[in-house]
């Protein structure tokens, strides 16, 4: 079975450490896959906004699941997106601020917003992740549509809260691990994994034809779904056992070099 879809998450595996990744490689390796019939979809929990800033030689023409499944786009044009109720959000976004040692983003089509009263130290790490952010005093009267929120929890907190998150708030979100020190809630059901399927479908592309790369929580059910699946070699112990492969680490340009094996047919990718 040929590849016929690449799928990427960005942080912890397709990028090294300093956010970066050898731009002129991969651009190479770009030009081959489109003359295969390969597509690329870039599968993270970060904002659309900031996902397109890495890619801007070819964001109008590859494919965006962002926000964890939140916001799928392919082409520039969109293609899903989720929404929670005005009732759910406030009700998720009222107690997601009864916990101290949480710092929240709520994640909005047209931007995400944050608390003013968060140290400037948060205000520029989000500002990292989120390149439309608006601080604003309360989490109320938004004319947006909503589909994730973000939390910053020191890692050492993160399996408490997670659990208490998921305690209170399962029936309408459920928290994952992003793989850099915090937590996102997602909708039920809308995942990296239903993002990849709906662009699947329009391609006429089946799970077996499928390589994806992954390294933490919110790429399991991708890894998964997905035929060739790799989890990255500075992932976890837990992530590594859903993955059929492992990818070199992140900082050893570790996706690049199994999207090489992929355009030259081989293992595992010679499977006729």
């Amino acid at each position: 079975m040929s590849v016929k879809l690449i799928a990427v998450d960005m942080d912890g595996t397709f990028l090294d450490d300093a956010k970066q990744y050898n731009r002129a490689r991969f651009l190479r390796q770009y030009a081959q896959m489109k003359e295969q019939g390969i597509r690329f979809v870039v599968a993270s929990g970060n904002q659309y906004y900031q996902l397109i800033s890495f890619f801007p030689e070819i964001a109008d023409e590859i494919a965006f699941v962002a926000e964890n499944g939140g916001w799928v786009v392919n082409a520039g044009e969109d293609v899903y997106n989720g929404e929670l109720t005005q009732a759910q959000f406030a009700t998720v976004a009222e107690f997601l601020c009864t916990i101290p040692e949480v710092e929240v983003i709520a994640c909005g089509k047209g931007s995400a917003y944050t608390l003013k009263h968060y140290g400037e130290a948060f205000h520029d790490l989000a500002a990292k992740y989120y390149h439309r952010l608006e601080k604003v005093d309360k989490f109320d009267n938004f004319n947006d549509i909503f589909f994730k929120f973000g939390l910053n929890v020191s890692d050492d907190d993160i399996p408490r809260i997670q659990a208490i998150i998921h305690e209170k708030l399962s029936d309408i979100m459920v928290p994952v691990t992003t793989g850099h020190g915090s937590i996102d809630l997602i909708l039920p059901g809308i995942h990296k994994a239903n993002g990849l399927r709906l662009l699947q479908e329009i391609w006429g592309i089946d799970n077996s034809e499928v390589v994806a790369f992954g390294d933490s929580g919110n790429d399991v059910e991708m890894l998964t779904q997905s035929g060739f699946s790799f989890a990255m070699a500075n992932a976890r112990d837990h992530i590594k056992a859903v993955a059929r492969y492992e990818a070199p680490n992140n900082n050893e340009e570790g996706v690049l070099e199994v999207i090489d094996r992929v355009l030259k047919g081989e293992a595992p990718f010679n499977q006729g």
